[in-house]
């Protein structure tokens, strides 16, 4: 049995879909391909749920433009782990690859992303 993704998170996600999301995946050169705007699901410091219109294959590398009110975080660097067919597109769960590993942590990129968390968990709560 396949565990839920839930069980897998290290924090709550907390619904965001205000936040305006634009990706691109990531091709050589770090130069990003194929924009496509994304409906934000849910987010926490770590990752994100976003509803696309097309199929992203896992292990894809994305840079994700955040913009809403108060927050303009341009290209975020994440890494798709699942895509499944949902609603009317496909929901893709991205972790954010600054914490991935020690050798990528970036304290800046930590506290954007923890800025942004906190912003929409006054919203859920």
């Amino acid at each position: 049995m396949k565990p839920d993704s839930a069980d897998r998170r290290i924090k709550d996600r907390y619904p965001a879909s205000c936040l305006k999301v634009q990706i691109r995946e990531r091709g050589l050169l770090r130069r990003g391909k194929n924009p496509a705007q994304v409906t934000c699901l849910d987010l926490n410091r770590y990752g994100m749920a976003i509803l696309s219109p097309r199929p992203i294959e896992p292990g894809t590398r994305l840079l994700m433009d955040f913009e809403g009110k108060y927050i303009n975080e341009p290209e975020v660097s994440a890494r798709v782990i699942e895509c499944h067919a949902f609603q009317t597109g496909y929901r893709v769960s991205v972790q954010f690859s600054y914490c991935l590993n020690k050798k990528g942590y970036s304290r800046a990129m930590d506290n954007a992303l923890s800025r942004i968390e906190g912003f929409y968990n006054r919203f859920a709560s």
